[in-house]
């Protein structure tokens, strides 16, 4: 049977680590991406791969969460690990200077979108009796001046780690398992993403509902 892998997040250096990855394992691929809708938009580097089946996903909508993971199937025939990848981008303003518009795209996108995207793949997961949920956010801490000015990124994260937390201390009432990964070693994207695999490789009932943390003093914790 072939392996169905699915990504979820917004382009990023982690993202695309991963999805680098991913490539090595699976002959195809779906991802769906974040849009990134923000009033100082960068360039997209994510760049054109034949594995990668893309698909569209509005994360605010949650008939979108349900439309992207009916696709996913589809194109896969059945989604095994589902991964999503929190590490939202940098919104540097003063709180005066902040655009409204802004706030509602970092909320509806990295917040509450995947409150709609999990709930889901946990119905499929559920109903299905198996599969791989694996939720990763990048936990990197900074004292640098220029870092303090992200007002919103830190704020998205730390809803992903709650919602996370929240989903690892239900996981051993779940048919399916469920994994969380705090990355604190920002830009060792590449080891961390071998990493996960392995994690998910060996995760079994008995260790669901674990957080794999890692960083330079912790990869194996």
């Amino acid at each position: 049977m072939t392996r169905g892998i699915f990504l979820a997040g917004n382009e990023s250096a982690l993202s695309r680590a991963i999805e680098a990855e991913t490539v090595n394992r699976v002959e195809q691929f779906a991802a769906a991406f974040i849009p990134n809708r923000l009033s100082e938009t960068q360039k997209s580097t994510l760049g054109e791969n034949e594995k990668r089946l893309s698909l569209d996903w509005n994360p605010s909508s949650p008939i979108s969460a349900r439309t992207v993971v009916i696709a996913a199937e589809n194109r896969l025939e059945h989604i095994d690990e589902a991964i999503l990848i929190c590490s939202p981008p940098s919104i540097r303003s003063s709180a005066a200077d902040l655009p409204f518009s802004d706030v509602e795209i970092m909320l509806n996108d990295h917040v509450k979108g995947w409150f709609f995207l999990v709930k889901e793949l946990a119905s499929i997961f559920r109903n299905r009796g198996r599969g791989t949920l694996a939720l990763i956010y990048q936990d990197v801490t900074s004292s640098g001046k220029d870092d303090a000015a992200d007002i919103l990124g830190p704020s998205a994260i730390a809803s992903f780690r709650a919602f996370t937390n929240g989903l690892l201390a239900a996981a051993h009432n779940d048919p399916y398992l469920t994994a969380g990964f705090s990355v604190s070693d920002a830009g060792n994207d590449a080891a961390f993403a071998a990493f996960m695999y392995k994690s998910i490789d060996d995760l079994s009932k008995r260790n669901s509902g674990k957080l794999f943390k890692f960083g330079k003093f912790n990869f194996f914790k």
